[in-house]
């Protein structure tokens, strides 16, 4: 494993695997009494969020808490962040602090990059999302969803996704969760398809390494996992459909749709849904949905990535000065 988890293109299939493997040792945690591993004792973890988040904040905490760290949860609201404190300054404060790993979410693309690469902190960085960049464990539960669910929680061990098919439909544009997954799901050998309206497409999106097609209906078929995009409209500053109901016509899921899939398909989202947009409560309840199982595999993933970044490295003590040879006559 690298020093920082900054994008899931850095990964490599072994470091994706290796990743997949340790998450099942430690799903294995939530089933015992007492959901607790020393792994990380001593060590302090901060969890710094400049956007708002609910699913992730919570797994990497939950995720931290049962290899034993401790955790320091830093909100921008509230914080001085809000007076204009820069991120310099912010992950200085947290260096003199001495912390061991920084997880960060930041509203601007790069902002993760720049915390690992500054020489600001000498910390692992992990990043839980920036802009529309990068979301590398959401990818990875993604990537772990799919391969319990298509290959085997057992079965699956040590194996890629290769040949498998995987569609991702809805806000391309805004979306970090479909470029990690694009990244990812490629270097694990999936042949991966990205449905959208033209508008909610990015610029050079045809050099990706990704089919694209603009025809939910026709890609569904041949579809081993459906993975549904939220519409972002928080990061949107223009009209990029005309209506929320033909949106929905022609790129939601319901359950006519789903009935075309294979019967081995599943269906997923990142969350958080919108229910009746790009997908109906009869697909999101269905037994096909893996929304919960993606967050419960949200912990595994995170526990893995937090094990294999500092669970190896061996705390560095201060070397002291070997005591003086004593002398014949200190010896009598």
């Amino acid at each position: 494993m690298q020093r920082h988890l900054i994008s899931a293109a850095d990964l490599t299939r072994d470091d994706a695997v290796l990743i997949l493997d340790t998450a099942e040792e430690m799903a294995r945690v939530a089933d015992r009494p007492i959901k607790k591993l020393p792994t990380l004792r001593g060590r302090t973890v901060v969890n710094l969020f400049f956007e708002d988040s609910t699913r992730t904040r919570i797994s990497f905490e939950a995720a931290e808490k049962r290899l034993s760290a401790d955790v320091i949860n830093f909100s921008a609201k509230g914080s001085s962040v809000s007076k204009g404190e820069s991120l310099k300054d912010t992950a200085q404060t947290l260096e003199a602090m001495g912390v061991d790993a920084v997880v960060i979410r930041h509203g601007a693309s790069g902002a993760p990059y720049r915390l690992a690469t500054s020489g600001w902190i000498d910390a692992h960085v992990i990043n839980a999302g920036d802009g529309t960049h990068q979301h590398p464990t959401q990818a990875l539960l993604d990537a772990f969803t799919m391969r319990r669910r298509l290959v085997g929680r057992d079965a699956g061990l040590g194996q890629d996704l290769d040949g498998r098919r995987i569609t991702l439909v809805g806000d391309v544009l805004h979306s970090r969760v479909a470029r990690s997954n694009v990244d990812l799901l490629h270097t694990l050998g999936v042949e991966v398809t990205l449905v959208a309206p033209p508008t909610l497409l990015p610029v050079g999106v045809e050099t990706w390494p990704c089919e694209v097609s603009y025809d939910l209906d026709s890609t569904l078929p041949k579809s081993d996992a459906v993975m549904m995009l939220r519409v972002q409209r928080e990061r949107m500053n223009a009209a990029f459909f005309p209506t929320e109901r033909e949106y929905s016509r022609r790129y939601g899921l319901d359950g006519d749709r789903m009935a075309r899939m294979p019967e081995h398909a599943i269906v997923m989202h990142p969350g958080p849904m919108v229910r009746g947009m790009e997908i109906t409560a009869e697909v999101a309840d269905s037994d096909r949905c893996t929304v919960v199982e993606q967050v419960a595999n949200g912990v595994s993933i995170r526990m893995a990535v937090l094990y294999l970044l500092l669970g190896g490295a061996e705390f560095q003590t201060p070397s002291t000065p070997a005591a003086p040879a004593r002398t014949a006559e200190e010896n009598r």
